[in-house]
């Protein structure tokens, strides 16, 4: 394994009593990408995100962060939107922001920064509870953006959006490699990963089927349907 890679997992697994949910992930997420993981509802993409994050344990596998093996800290280079963000709907965006630069000891130009780096820096007084669902993803992956990651997941951050709120949401992820952020992201919307990402690996029934570059000249939808059609089909890497 390589220090190129900002994110790898090894034979990654997870299993809820009986039930094996995530079994033998290996992904290589190239540092400075834009990463798609996709897969059908269902596949194990939430999960296996969750434990990159730190929220659930591997059952078994590893994680390797900057090619080290995950711990504790390597929360401080990981900033995640998992699910819905959780936001204070009483608070502002930036009040919401000011909770977190406390939790995280970090300066209050901080909010200022990822304020303008998701463009929000005009919602004023308003509460988060009256934002649209596009801007309280965008406050969402400004908390994320908070502590100045090294890799941001973000969990099927378009779902829900209107065509407007989609638009601005994919060139939002489109600049953070520049910033210096690899991201990871999950979706099934496959129009749209098209789009943003430049890799892409495809679980189907816990396990990674397929893992590559994309292909612009590809089908991607005609390769995703090969793929989660053939259950027995081991990873392939190009």
């Amino acid at each position: 394994m390589t220090a190129h890679y900002v994110l790898q997992t090894d034979r990654l697994g997870k299993r809820f009593k009986n039930v094996t949910v995530v079994d033998d992930v290996s992904l290589a997420v190239r540092e400075g990408a834009v990463y798609g993981l996709l897969g059908p509802n269902g596949a194990g993409k939430t999960t296996v995100l969750k434990m990159i994050a730190g929220l659930l344990r591997p059952t078994e596998g590893r994680i390797l962060v900057g090619g080290k093996p995950w711990s504790r800290s390597s929360l401080g280079q990981i900033g995640s939107l998992i699910e819905a963000p959780a936001l204070y709907g009483n608070l502002t965006a930036r009040e919401n922001l000011k909770v977190h630069t406390m939790m995280l000891g970090l300066p209050d130009n901080r909010i200022d920064e990822v304020l303008e780096t998701v463009s929000l820096t005009h919602t004023g007084r308003k509460r988060a509870s009256q934002f649209s669902l596009g801007m309280k993803q965008r406050l969402g992956i400004a908390i994320a953006l908070l502590k100045r990651p090294r890799l941001l997941i973000l969990d099927e951050p378009t779902n829900g959006l209107d065509p407007l709120g989609i638009q601005d949401l994919r060139e939002l992820i489109r600049s953070f490699p520049a910033q210096g952020i690899t991201v990871l992201l999950s979706s099934h919307a496959l129009n749209e990963v098209e789009q943003i990402v430049d890799d892409i690996g495809i679980i189907s029934g816990g396990r990674l089927r397929h893992q590559g570059r994309l292909d612009r000249g590809a089908d991607l939808e005609a390769l995703f349907m090969e793929v989660v059609r053939k259950p027995g089909r081991e990873a392939a890497a190009r």
